[in-house]
């Protein structure tokens, strides 16, 4: 009897449920963006954002990487050899394997996203601006490419490409409003060679010193951020429109930039965050525009 067969997943509405409820209380900006997306995918991206909001926050959970690491090697082992006492552990795996088999989604990048996530663990600087970006596009780029082919039902959309500057433009902005909860527990990613190149040490960074060097290594990532946003205008016509959901979470980037543009911004301090009715109005607007 092969083991590894999967099986029947149990409960399943309840296991959604929960996953709205992670997504919800864990990723707001992407459970707004889900609430204008089709009804009949909702439920499948809510599965998706939940696990991701899983691994996201395994840092927080963990007083050192390895438990953290044991966290990772159960959700290996649950997206390669599902069983049913692994679905019963955890709704969110019952619902992610669901969502799987049903828009025939392969485990690979989500395997690949857990990968990345291992940087989270540890307290290495993050290295180069190429480190940087592939560690935004194994984690928010796939995401966004796989809330694409559930939107369009399994189906490639060829979208690839816009995928990658989507997700690095949203990884990057989230990197840079959670600087202060980083730099807290002496975790940074901002290019290690940009802080060099400014003049920043990584001590004064944990030791809460603002300086023009570091606004200015804040300033590269957010131009790096806005970059990427550019190209995403630039060719969001080239986008199917069933997939445009995927990219809504996208539509708070700018808002984020600006806030953290200001001169009143203080790195270690400032909370960049929107009121939940500007949120939906900004996605709102977006999403009325796709249809239109």
């Amino acid at each position: 009897m092969n083991s590894c067969a999967p099986s029947p997943a149990p409960d399943l509405d309840q296991a959604f449920g929960e996953c709205l409820k992670h997504v919800r209380a864990l990723d707001p900006d992407r459970y707004y963006a889900c609430l204008f997306a089709p009804k009949a995918s909702q439920a499948a991206l809510f599965a998706l954002y939940a696990f991701n909001a899983e691994i996201a926050r395994i840092r927080d959970l963990v007083s050192d990487p390895m438990p953290g690491e044991i966290r990772h090697q159960w959700w290996r082992e649950a997206l390669s050899c599902p069983s049913v006492d692994t679905e019963r552990q955890n709704p969110v795996a019952t619902a992610l394997l669901a969502t799987l088999k049903r828009f025939h989604l392969p485990p690979e990048p989500l395997l690949a996203l857990i990968e990345a996530r291992s940087f989270d663990l540890y307290d290495d600087p993050m290295p180069t601006w190429l480190d940087l970006e592939g560690y935004c596009g194994e984690t928010s780029s796939a995401l966004i490419r796989l809330a694409s082919l559930i939107l369009a039902d399994g189906e490639e959309a060829g979208s690839a490409d816009l995928c990658g500057y989507a997700g690095v433009a949203y990884a990057m902005t989230g990197l840079l409003r959670a600087f202060p909860i980083h730099a807290r527990r002496r975790q940074c990613f901002v290019p290690h060679e940009t802080l060099i190149a400014c003049g920043v040490s990584l001590d004064d960074i944990f030791e809460g010193k603002d300086s023009d060097g570091l606004r200015a290594a804040l300033a590269m990532m957010r131009q790096r951020a806005e970059g990427h946003l550019e190209t995403l205008r630039q060719r969001i016509g080239e986008l199917d429109r069933r997939i445009r959901p995927a990219f809504y979470p996208v539509s708070l980037v700018q808002p984020y930039l600006d806030a953290m543009a200001r001169p009143d911004y203080r790195p270690f301090e400032t909370r960049v965050d929107l009121s939940p009715m500007r949120k939906l109005w900004r996605i709102g607007r977006n999403a009325w525009r796709a249809r239109a």
